[in-house]
C-alpha cells in the first residue's frame, strides 16, 4: 500500500505544480487586459477553473497522501523532512496566496504588476528545488 500511496503523491505533487507555475503566468498576461473586457473575463474563468479543479485538489492529496507516508514511513524525526515539511508549509501559504489573487482578479481588485507577477512565479520552482533535494538527498 505503501508504494500506491507515494506513486498518488508523486502524481498529485507534479499537479499540483504544474497548477502553482501555470497560474502566475495567467496573471502577468491577465494584467494587461482591460478589465471588463472579454479578454478578463476569459482569464478569469482560467484562473478561477484552474484553482479549483487542478491545484485545490491536487494540494489536497498532496498532503493527505504525504502524512500517510510521512507516519507509515516514520520520516516526521528526520531532519531532512523537517526542512522538507517547513518548505511545503510555505509552499501552502504560496498557493493561499495565489488563491487570493484569482479572488482579487474576480473582482477587478488587482493593482500588481506584471513584473510582480513574473517574480511571484519563480517561488513554487525555487521551493520545488529544494522540497526535491530534501527528499532525494537527505541531506539531514
Amino acid at each position: 500500500m505503501y508504494e500506491w500511496i507515494k506513486a498518488l503523491h508523486i502524481i498529485a505533487v507534479i499537479s499540483w505544480m504544474a497548477g502553482m507555475l501555470y497560474l502566475p503566468r495567467l496573471f502577468v498576461y491577465h494584467c494587461e487586459a482591460q478589465p471588463g473586457s472579454k479578454q478578463s473575463e476569459t482569464f478569469k474563468v482560467m484562473e478561477r477553473r484552474l484553482l479549483k479543479a487542478i491545484i485545490n485538489p491536487a494540494m489536497i492529496v498532496t498532503w493527505l497522501a504525504g502524512l500517510y507516508l510521512v507516519w507509515s514511513g516514520h520520516w516526521y524525526l528526520s531532519g531532512w523532512f523537517q526542512v522538507k515539511f517547513t518548505l511545503v508549509l510555505i509552499m501552502s501559504g504560496v498557493h493561499g496566496f495565489l488563491a487570493r489573487c484569482v479572488k482579487d482578479f474576480a473582482a477587478d481588485r488587482n493593482h500588481r504588476s506584471q513584473k510582480f507577477y513574473r517574480i511571484i512565479n519563480e517561488v513554487p520552482t525555487i521551493l520545488m528545488i529544494f522540497i526535491v533535494i530534501m527528499v532525494v538527498v537527505k541531506p539531514f
